[in-house]
């Protein structure tokens, strides 16, 4: 495009966001993004799916499925190195942990995202998982469907607030889309994402949930992406055993985030070194692909296996390409280590430079598990019989519930995606109970945990969110008269002459804060000019109450204020430079315009 018509494109675009302040209102356009942003989270849901399908059709179809295959040895590494080339030499950005980014962008960015990642998660995952990555593809997607609210946005000089919405949308219309399923959409962006429920949000990420749904079903027609019949009605008398299941999800979820968290800690010692990495993520996952097929990719079809069999012969589907094929014995030792080891697996994808989410791997995980606690039930007769493909469907409820801290968005995600409402029920208690487990040892989701440490999570609390969303480097008045400590009583006279504080910070020649005078506390001395050349600031400074450090959480600041009862604090660096000065005044001022803005409907 020569320069003639980027001009000409650019007037006409002026021309038409004119014509829209005048005729459009600033809600009916937010709708309209919200349609748009929608339809384009099912284009990229529905294009990553292809490409991961088209990619392991190609690569397994010729597999035996009576015996191992040598090539799942070789596909993973394959998946991650190329991946992480596509990272590092294309993106040259980090692309990884898809829903901790939109979170972070929310509580420090102002919900802006960056414009490659409207396409990099889609292309990285897809090579990823179709190779055989053992992670999730909703994660990548979900930030593309973000990315692409944001951008379109900011393409539109949207507001901040109205920047979150469609970030908003843009989660629920992606997993409105991969799953069809337009309610757990809409609850997940509330659960997990924590985007405040109010007239003027609900109406925008409704219509992009059933927008993104409805496209979805047009290019996929009526394909479910999991397939459940029920056989058993529920009884009550399965309430114990639904309550130990949700126990059990629960425990199951904190192995998950403990487990990841250290995997993660370990290849984070090598962040220099991508050959290392991939290496040691390459070899770990695909000898762990190659002993246990269920974990090659996302393991939707192992799912499916479990939560649609009826017969023995059915269940031992699931160890087909597998060492362990044709022997039915070791089916609940094949579930039990592949339910144990799949976080190892998602660990090393994810470590070893590939990209994908751990979303999918949640669900896979909670099937596994909901399969393993029924078939040891019914095993032992510790209760009353109990169908071991519902608590496969219960156990994806369970662990996803626990995994993500949203019970509801595992609730209604499990019943919209399998047809299950018939078990609505059971899926309640297990979600709740297995929430309530995890919460006990970790408060805060996979996906907020790494936040929450550094004081950066949004959430429903108004008052906490407010502070999160505030940036101490905003409110930092650089404008301050600093002293030498040497420098004399008459000099610092004719500086309090300029100065529009009522203090003056004494530094070192480095920058270095020393102390600093209180104007109000030499009184005595400074109307007395036969004293002017017996006083130096070091004589007459005194330390401040407090002082904050640049990376401190504005509820530390709050707290600083509240303890010492001054009018300003001293901001420094980690060296001890002064940066600047925080008023109250103009930190309650901000502080509250903010908690009004989002008060707002």
């Amino acid at each position: 495009m020569n320069t003639t018509e980027k001009q000409l494109g650019e007037g006409l675009f002026k021309r038409f966001c004119r014509w829209r302040e005048e005729h459009v209102s600033e809600r009916a356009f937010v709708l309209f993004l919200a349609f748009l942003v929608g339809f384009f989270s099912a284009v990229a849901a529905f294009f990553l799916h292809s490409v991961i399908n088209q990619i392991g059709i190609l690569l397994t179809s010729s597999f035996d499925k009576t015996g191992a295959n040598w090539l799942y040895l070789i596909y993973p590494v394959v998946g991650i190195f190329l991946t992480s080339l596509f990272v590092r030499h294309i993106v040259k950005d980090n692309i990884s942990h898809g829903i901790t980014r939109i979170l972070y962008a929310i509580s420090s960015k102002r919900s802006r995202l960056r414009g490659h990642n409207c396409w990099s998660s889609v292309v990285a995952s897809g090579i990823t998982i179709g190779f055989g990555g053992s992670v999730g593809a909703e994660a990548p997607i979900v930030l593309t469907g973000s990315a692409i609210g944001s951008n379109l946005g900011k393409l539109f000089h949207m507001d901040n607030k109205t920047l979150m919405l469609l970030v908003g949308c843009g989660a629920a219309g992606a997993i409105a889309g991969i799953f069809k399923a337009p309610i757990a959409g809409l609850v997940f962006t509330l659960e997990v994402l924590m985007i405040d429920l109010t007239m003027a949000s609900l109406l925008p990420i409704l219509i992009s949930c059933v927008t993104a749904t409805c496209f979805t079903y047009i290019f996929t027609e009526s394909t479910s992406l999991f397939t459940f019949h029920l056989d058993s009605d529920w009884l009550v008398e399965r309430v114990p055993a639904n309550i130990l299941l949700g126990i059990f999800c629960g425990l199951i979820s904190l192995y998950f985030i403990r487990t990841m968290t250290f995997c993660e800690d370990i290849f984070a010692k090598f962040k220099d070194k991508p050959y290392v990495k991939l290496a040691m993520g390459g070899i770990t996952l695909s000898l762990l692909i190659f002993l246990f097929p269920s974990l090659f990719g996302e393991g939707y079809s192992s799912i499916n296996l479990l939560i649609n069999g009826k017969t023995q012969a059915d269940w031992d589907g699931v160890m087909s390409n597998s060492l362990f094929a044709g022997n039915g014995d070791f089916l609940v030792l094949y579930v039990a280590l592949v339910m144990l080891l799949k976080v190892f697996a998602t660990s090393a994808t994810n470590g070893g430079g590939g990209c994908g989410g751990t979303f999918a791997p949640s669900l896979f995980i909670g099937c596994f598990s909901g399969f393993f606690f029924a078939r040891l039930w019914n095993i032992y007769n510790i209760g009353v019989y109990v169908p071991e493909k519902n608590f496969a469907l219960l156990g994806m409820a369970g662990v996803m519930s626990g995994v993500m801290h949203a019970p509801l968005t595992g609730i209604f995600l499990i019943a919209e995606i399998t047809g299950g409402y018939s078990l609505f029920l059971p899926l309640m208690i297990v979600s709740v109970c297995s929430y309530l487990t995890i919460y006990m040892f970790e408060p805060h989701s996979i996906y907020g945990m790494r936040l929450a440490r550094k004081g950066q999570l949004i959430t429903h609390h108004t008052d906490h969110a407010v502070l999160t969303l505030m940036s101490l480097d905003s409110v930092i008045d650089r404008n301050y008269m600093p002293v030498d400590p040497d420098m004399e009583l008459g000099d610092i006279v004719h500086k309090i002459s300029r100065s529009r504080n009522s203090f003056l910070p004494v530094v070192d020649a480095a920058g270095c804060l020393l102390g600093e005078i209180d104007i109000t506390k030499i009184r005595h001395v400074v109307f007395r000019i036969e004293l002017y050349h017996h006083f130096k600031a070091r004589q007459l400074m005194t330390m401040p109450p407090a002082m904050l450090n640049d990376d401190d959480p504005m509820t530390d600041v709050m707290k600083a204020f509240d303890h010492t009862h001054v009018d300003w604090l001293p901001v420094l660096d980690h060296d001890r430079h002064l940066k600047g000065y925080i008023s109250r005044q103009r930190m309650y001022g901000m502080y509250r315009k903010m908690v009004a803005d989002m008060s707002e409907d």
